[in-house]
Formats: structure tokens, sequence, C-alpha cells
């Protein structure tokens, strides 16, 4: 895949640079400069001000299960009241392991149930620095364990897992996927659905060089996660590039063109090709990180998720 040359403006759409242009004129503080729960509480407003409102559906209800730690936190989504057996979805948020939680991504996770009209269970991990790595990951798999375990808390039998997650939530998403590929849980994986994911280290990259400020993510950020979380540079369940992709399972990997971890995830597709693994990779031009979550501020990113819902659907069709 092809940079633009360093002499040309990148692509951005019209209503990217509309949203940016606010963005920059709010003239927020960085988050190096704010305090833990002031960047938590930020993370929650920009998602708040720039996603569309979360859709009713027959179930939206808060439960928990066993973790290494004391009971994880869950939110069930489901356009039906009940099911039949069938894939149940596993949602993991982004925000660097550091800010982000359940509500962050509550309108996100309400879109998703709905298009794909599959059950979603939305996992509230530990985060950084309070639990820094590995205890999200460890959160992530056991209950990715607990949904393939088809628990009667849950009420809907799980016959596969489809993995899902934006940036640090992608990050997961691989990780506890090569986590069950290794030790089988008692439904398989079905799916997995990386979102602008940090595979490999992003550290020293083309793309944070040339989207460090001014993108939504900026390399202030990245390294202030970076610090917060701790993840050992030596461990695949910290930088899933380290790990074994021909165990992979079927794959949309997702990237946007105007990310500074956009390489990370090229790094990984081109793990998978060499792999030989089943995997499908979409570029969205002319977007940024975190564009799943700005659908109302910049209104063409809704077609973006319904293009990985048709991906998503697609591969569980294919045989």
């Amino acid at each position: 895949m092809t940079d633009t040359p360093a002499d040309q403006a990148p692509f951005i759409r019209p209503d990217m640079k509309m949203f940016l242009d606010a963005l920059a004129a709010m003239g927020s503080p960085a988050i190096t400069d704010m305090s833990l729960e002031e960047a938590r509480e930020s993370y929650m407003t920009l998602h708040g001000m720039a996603d569309r409102p979360a859709r009713d559906l027959a179930v939206i209800e808060d439960l928990s299960c066993p973790g290494p730690a004391g009971e994880i936190p869950l939110r069930l989504y489901d356009a039906r009241e009940t099911r039949e057996a069938g894939p149940v979805i596993s949602f993991f948020h982004g925000g660097g392991f550091v800010i982000g939680d359940l509500e962050t991504h509550h309108a996100l996770c309400t879109e998703i149930a709905a298009l794909m009209d599959l059950p979603l269970v939305a996992v509230d991990y530990r985060r950084a620095p309070e639990a820094p790595f590995p205890a999200a990951i460890e959160d992530c798999e056991a209950a990715a364990r607990w949904i393939a375990s088809s628990p009667e808390a849950l009420g809907r039998p799980a016959t596969g897992l489809i993995t899902i997650g934006d940036s640090a939530g992608g990050t997961a998403t691989i990780a506890v996927s090569q986590l069950l590929a290794a030790t089988p849980a008692e439904a398989t994986v079905v799916l997995q659905v990386p979102i602008f994911p940090l595979a490999s280290d992003a550290l020293g990259s083309a793309s944070l060089g040339k989207f460090d400020e001014g993108y939504v993510l900026t390399k202030a950020a990245i390294e202030f996660f970076d610090a917060a979380y701790q993840a050992d540079r030596s461990d695949p369940r910290g930088f899933p590039i380290l790990g074994d992709h021909a165990a992979a399972p079927p794959t949309v990997l997702v990237t946007a063109s105007l990310d500074p971890i956009r390489d990370s995830g090229r790094d990984y597709a081109k793990a998978l090709a060499d792999a030989g693994s089943d995997f499908t990779f979409i570029e969205m031009k002319g977007v940024t990180h975190s564009f799943c979550n700005l659908r109302q501020a910049v209104p063409s990113t809704q077609a973006d998720l319904e293009r990985i819902i048709a991906a998503m659907k697609f591969k569980l069709e294919t045989p």
C-alpha cells in the first residue's frame, strides 16, 4: 500500500475536516495536561458530542462474570428479547486501556448489535494505571471464555464467538483470539474484527510521524497511554504482532488512513497475509482514529461502520 507523497497533503473528507477544525478551535488542553479523571471525562464528552445517539434495543442489561481479580462488569445488548443458539459478539472498548469504559462505547455497541442482529456483550475490563498490563487482557480473556460457556445468566447459547474492538479494544481482540486458539474455549472464535488496533509498536512508525498532532489521536496521547499501561514489548498480549498468525480466525481488519497508529494495523495485515490466514483488510480513507465514535459529527463514518458490518456478515456466511 502506497502513502501520500511527502510534499502532498493527505486526503481528508470534507466532513472530517470540519470536525477537526472545530476541535482545533475549541482549544482543549492536551491529555498530558489533564488529571486522569479529567482525561476520562474528556473522552466521554467527545463521544457524547460526536457520536450518534444510542439505539433503543429490546435488551440492554448489566451483568458480570468471574475474573482473575473479582467480578468483571459486562453489558448485554440484543435487538431481540430471546435468541436461539448462535454466534455471540464480545466487544472490547478503546481508550488506550486507560480512559474508556462501558459508557464511552454504549452508542456504538447498540449500533453494532442492531446492524448485526446478534447479541453483543461489552466488557468493562480493568484499566491502567490502577491495573497495568496484563490486567485488561486477562479480564477480556476471562469474559470471552465465560460467554463461550453459554452461562444461564447470559440466556443466549453461544455456538461461536465474534471478538471485536476499537483501538486498545482492537489490540485486545487479537490477543484474546490468540489466547483462545492456544487453549480453546467451549465455543471457538469464528470471526475477529480489530478496528484500528495497535498490533505492533507504533513508536517510530511513519504514520505516527505524519499524523502526530491534529488528527484526534496524538503522539502525546499514545505516549501517555503507553506509560500508564506498561505493556511488555516482548509479550504477544501487549503486542499481538508477536503471536501465531497461522492460527488466526477469519478476520476483518480495519484501519484509518489519517491514524497515527495506522501502520501498526498494516503490519498486522502483512503478518496475516504472510501466514496465509483468511482476512479482509479495509482502510477507511480520509478519516481518523476513533471514526466509529464520530458518526454524528462526521456523518460519512456511519457508512464506514456499515461497510464493516457488511464485511462481517460476508465473512460469517463464507464457508
